[in-house]
């Protein structure tokens, strides 16, 4: 494996793990949000409000429902991006040495052109995935959206003043929490391997939400070095990474909406395109309706890109560092 390519993996790693991190730390705000998105109109109450009734139902355990396959959805795609998003970035700048820029750092539109060839998600998350990582990491997605929807119907409080119980689709007996066996099950009944893809047209949109954050993040980076002269730190890369996850999530958050929407869409319900879903909640709920939920999100948006670049470039120094100590100590023995 050549210097380069192990580079490439050595960010792979790192971006997986700063998204595991990440995730982990900022997951009861995705609950929150998630639950928020997909009860239309239902839901109108405080963060702190739907926080407590999640506790009072379910338990603390209940704010972390469906993070395994968050994680796991997170680091399959994190590193996927990393590994293309620093293949396509090293190939600009050794394109800008050749044709005899002064710098190779990159201009706005390669930036752009990188986020998008490198076809993932730099944050996150559960927000988009890129046009290539999407066809694979879907399904993962939706599985957590249902789980961390927990779609259930509730039964009437009973006269003693019982909060309601959760039942499961059907309306059988109260379900326990579904585990990912239950529900991946769940959704082939339901309507196949097709049913495991629903949301992917506003994913492919969302392709737009890693290039926004990225190119800001990079401009910034840019701008930074050259002002301070140095290398920026994972202190630094905290704060440019939460505020071009903050740009790139308020602009593409009605597509978040709609594609949590159609990952918990049942059988019975009327499958729509994206724009009949973005008419049919602007007319029954009013524009508000398709930002359900965007206090927690962008709280949970912005945290997480900006623990996800400090602890990405904290991993790669700690890995990259450790490799060459390693490296070192074979060499010493060898002689």
């Amino acid at each position: 494996m050549s210097s380069a390519q192990s580079d490439n993996v050595l960010h792979a790693i790192a971006g997986a793990g700063g998204g595991v991190l990440s995730m982990v730390l900022t997951y009861p705000l995705i609950t929150l949000s998630t639950r928020s998105q997909v009860e239309s109109k239902r839901a109108h109450s405080t963060v702190l409000d739907a926080t407590r009734r999640i506790i009072q139902r379910e338990g603390i355990s209940g704010l972390y429902a469906g993070l395994n396959s968050a994680v796991f959805g997170i680091s399959v795609t994190n590193f996927v991006y990393y590994y293309w998003y620093e293949w396509s970035r090293t190939a600009f700048e050794k394109a800008a040495l050749r044709a005899g820029r002064s710098r190779a750092k990159l201009t706005t539109l390669e930036a752009m052109a990188a986020g998008a060839l490198a076809g993932g998600s730099p944050s996150l998350s559960v927000t988009s995935a890129g046009s290539a990582t999407v066809l694979i990491t879907n399904p993962i997605w939706v599985v957590n959206t249902r789980m961390t929807a927990r779609k259930r119907a509730a039964v009437p409080s009973s006269p003693s003043g019982n909060l309601p119980t959760l039942q499961d689709p059907t309306g059988q007996a109260p379900a326990k929490a579904p585990s990912t066996i239950s529900t991946i099950r769940h959704l082939f009944r339901e309507g196949g391997i097709g049913q495991f893809f629903a949301g992917v047209i506003p994913a492919l949109v969302l392709v737009v939400n890693p290039i926004l954050q990225y190119t800001i993040f990079e401009q910034l980076k840019n701008v930074l070095e050259r002002r301070k002269k140095r290398s920026v730190t994972p202190q630094d890369a905290f704060f440019l990474g939460a505020l071009g996850k903050l740009v790139a999530t308020a602009l593409t958050y009605p597509y978040i909406t709609i594609k949590s929407r159609m990952h918990v869409a049942g059988k019975g319900e009327k499958k729509r395109s994206v724009f009949e879903s973005l008419h049919n909640i602007v007319k029954e709920e009013g524009w508000t309706g398709l930002y359900g939920g965007i206090g927690p999100k962008l709280v949970q948006s912005v945290l997480t890109a900006a623990f996800l670049f400090a602890f990405k470039d904290a991993l790669y120094v700690f890995t990259a560092t450790a490799l060459a100590n390693r490296r070192a100590a074979a060499k010493l023995k060898a002689a």
